[in-house]
């Protein structure tokens, strides 16, 4: 080899980010261990990023792709379409045109107006109202300040995430927590964008980890670790954006902890890593060439970067956008919701017979199960009608990277499958695309095991491995 290429994508871009922090008192409960209902306090800001999307010399003024990234846990089906509506409203861009994808922070609170009748109930309307109207307002203000940039891309490693199907002994199941020496991905990709000037505008760091740092003993509004994690990268350069990649098996090594320490330094690993992926990038648009032997004290290989090549150039210029919907089965054994409902009133009696008994521990415990049926017939109640599920995954290919939208939480097999088929392309990953309504993506071998992400699921055994096939297809074809 005389000659090392770093990926570009040519592209317009633009960018705006804000403050979302819901008012401190809102419904916060989002863990079923959790014994309070509202937040009281406010460990980092909430943010939201925009961030449009149109290929080099489009003058249309109309962005070819927007995609809004939400220091949110995730919204169901009737919030994602009144959010959506009324950002189409204000910005008349169709809504096949914007996706809004989530960091799946647990700590930002569960933003359901169903259950304005519990304290802080009555802030989540007025809040996602206000919500909708300022993600409108900045996809306006950035389409306002679209520039041409070049975007590099670095892989970076980081161990923060570890694998979270823990097999407990004791108990005999398996339980949802960190899992020593079960097989991880600690891919850590970093896309650098930099305007004409190559003056760096942002960053965009993308990791697969649960932000589960955070959990039923905290009280306080939290991004969890992307909080901490883009302080450290904009602590000495520009925003940074971060997107969650496919992590459904993939949780940080200390997780479910009241202490926000313990979240910040789960952050600072990252940002670290982070960090040190983005040192490790050349100037935009160049490649590293061999230049030949240099004879000194020995002979030397003389290499230096260079211009990249027309060729390059022409590849980092290509751009295009693939929607695709892959009708995916649903389980054979998928509940009613009557059923649900019956078993969550039995679990509702037995909260109360042991709270008239006095037992705080199986009260706790019954009411985290009638949370957990809560949101099952929630979950239920909103899929489509029919065998299958319309799964949909939007790919864009900017330059000699793909970037690549997901719906729902897959195991963390889709993105270290899709990067050993694809291993020179770099491929960015969001996952929670317009939110959860697809439930986990579990691996074949997962299911029959009682793990929870299992007993959530709403898809068939395969479905996963058969979403790979699909998008590797389509990432082929791009």
């Amino acid at each position: 080899m005389t000659a090392v290429t770093t990926p570009h994508s040519f592209c317009q871009l633009g960018y705006v980010a804000r403050s979302i922090t819901p008012p401190v008192g809102i419904y916060h409960r989002m863990w079923g261990a959790a014994t309070h209902e509202q937040s009281t306090g406010v460990h980092r800001d909430l943010e939201a990023a925009v961030l449009t999307f149109a290929a080099v010399g489009d003058q249309s003024g109309r962005p070819a792709f927007v995609l809004i990234a939400l220091d949110h846990c995730l919204f169901w089906p009737p919030e994602m379409k009144r959010l959506k509506q009324a950002i189409h409203d204000i910005t008349g861009i169709p809504e096949r045109d914007f996706l809004i994808t989530f960091s799946h922070t647990h700590g930002a609170g569960l933003m359901d107006p169903s259950r304005k009748h519990l304290p802080g109930g009555e802030l989540i309307e007025p809040y996602l109202q206000e919500l909708g109207e300022t993600l409108g307002e900045m996809i306006l203000e950035a389409l306002a300040d679209v520039r041409p940039v070049t975007i590099t891309y670095a892989t970076g490693r980081c161990d923060m995430a570890q694998h979270r199907d823990h097999w407990d002994e004791v108990s005999k199941q398996f339980v949802c927590g960190f899992n020593p020496g079960g097989p991880v991905d600690d891919t850590v990709l970093v896309a650098r964008v930099t305007d004409e000037e190559g003056v760096m505008m942002e960053t965009i760091v993308n990791y697969g980890c649960h932000p589960t740092t955070m959990a039923w003993e905290n009280t306080l509004i939290s991004p969890d670790y992307p909080g901490a994690m883009r302080d450290v990268m904009q602590a000495d350069g520009p925003p940074c954006v971060f997107l969650l990649s496919p992590c459904g098996d993939v949780g940080p090594k200390e997780a479910q902890q009241g202490d926000v320490e313990v979240a910040d330094r789960n952050g600072r690993q990252l940002g670290y890593a982070a960090l040190s992926a983005l040192e490790s990038l050349p100037p935009p648009e160049t490649q590293f060439f061999y230049r030949g032997p240099v004879i000194s004290g020995a002979t030397l290989g003389d290499w230096r970067h260079e211009p990249m090549s027309d060729e390059q150039r022409r590849r980092a210029t290509e751009f295009s956008v693939k929607r695709l919907t892959i009708p995916l089965p649903y389980r054979s054994d998928r509940p009613t919701v009557a059923e649900l409902e019956a078993e969550r009133t039995r679990c509702l009696a037995e909260e109360q017979t042991a709270v008239r008994a006095g037992d705080e521990l199986h009260a706790r415990d019954c009411r985290a199960l009638v949370e957990r049926l809560t949101r099952a017939i929630t979950k239920w109640s909103a899929v489509p009608a029919g065998e299958n599920y319309p799964y949909d995954v939007v790919l864009m290919k900017l330059g000699e990277a793909i970037w690549i939208t997901f719906e729902g939480e897959p195991y963390q097999l889709l993105q270290t499958e899709l990067r050993r088929r694809f291993p020179n392309t770099p491929i960015m990953m969001a996952v929670i695309g317009d939110g959860w309504r697809s439930s986990y993506l579990v691996t074949r071998e997962t299911y029959d095991k009682n793990i929870y992400q299992e007993t959530v699921a709403i898809l068939a055994e395969g479905c996963l491995e058969r979403l790979i096939e699909e998008v590797s297809r389509a990432i082929a074809t791009m």
